[in-house]
């Protein structure tokens, strides 16, 4: 698929401009087909066509390294006015853990949309009834009570960093064992080859609510609205992060093109389409412009570098 989208790349912005991103908008999904970035973009797609605010939107998969491939093409083209690339926490991760030449730095921030949060599960007849035990059995052993989750330098990576470190236990020691996707990790843990998992509430809120899964924790700073999981700060462990995901620019566009990228955006946000895709994929509207998301992302690549530190990586 890479492959063939890095024509796509060549041919579309040989015809940017301010006009064109009304009329023909590439979203490019720095992932695969059926991963949560390409969800992000069809949802965006969609809302974005039925509601006519861009009359032609496009979806373009770019997958690889943690969305690291897709945005390494995409600061290739600077000044393109007529794409923009999905991005999030996932991708925050992977640039620290591959030292990617390629930075947020080199694109313009243009909304943060919405966020999800990963949920630390085991299976129903785990001996584990509430995260304190957990704890407690990690603390005594850590490389015994294994976390499973998603690809190095991801959110569920990253948080079961965070989770040592704030109970006492040096990352170094977690063991993390990272799987491609979900469903690797969800039969490791039904099958007992990991202790507990490290997933995105959407992912696994399915087992949880048939009762294969029981959650001990989600990593919102405060409880979700209708979802009955306790977070870890009410806990009393000061962790929570978010998989946030949002839209950028290439480097080099015009102030014009980026007041019409946030504009974009937020009727994307506003319209009906964009507020029922956000409720059917128990996602958080956590939207922000402007100066507000650069020194969220800001923020963000601080705390990836800290925990990616930690975990000697």
């Amino acid at each position: 698929m890479a492959a063939v989208a890095v024509p796509a790349f060549a041919n579309a912005a040989t015809s940017g401009g301010v006009s064109t991103a009304r009329s023909k908008l590439t979203l490019i999904a720095p992932a695969a087909p059926g991963g949560g970035w390409d969800g992000f973009a069809r949802e965006s797609q969609q809302a974005l066509r039925s509601d006519g605010i861009v009359n032609n939107p496009q979806v373009i998969n770019v997958p690889g390294a943690g969305g690291t491939i897709g945005l390494s093409q995409f600061v290739q083209t600077p000044g393109r006015e007529d794409a923009l690339l999905v991005t999030g926490g996932v991708m925050v991760g992977a640039i620290e853990l591959a030292d990617n030449p390629e930075s947020m730095d080199d694109v313009v921030p243009i909304a943060r949309m919405a966020d999800d949060f990963a949920a630390l599960v085991v299976p129903a007849d785990s001996e584990f009834q509430t995260l304190d035990d957990f704890i407690a059995a990690w603390k005594k052993d850590p490389g015994a009570a294994s976390i499973g989750g998603g690809s190095l330098g991801s959110i569920d990576h990253l948080l079961s960093g965070m989770l040592a470190k704030e109970v006492g236990i040096d990352p170094k020691e977690v063991n993390y064992v990272a799987y491609s996707g979900g469903g690797e990790a969800l039969t490791s843990l039904l099958s007992h080859t990991t202790a507990a998992g490290m997933s995105g509430y959407n992912e696994v809120s399915d087992q949880i609510e048939a009762g294969t899964l029981r959650a001990l924790a989600i990593s919102s700073k405060e409880r979700l609205e209708g979802v009955d999981v306790p977070t870890f700060r009410e806990q009393g462990y000061e962790v929570s992060m978010s998989n946030w995901r949002g839209i950028v620019a290439a480097p080099g566009i015009s102030a014009e093109a980026k007041e019409e990228f946030i504009q974009i955006a937020t009727e994307m946000r506003e319209s009906d389409e964009w507020q029922d895709a956000v409720k059917r994929n128990s996602w958080t509207d956590s939207f922000a412009t402007g100066e507000e998301f650069e020194q969220f992302i800001d923020s963000e690549v601080a705390t990836a570098q800290e925990i990616v530190k930690d975990l000697g990586l």
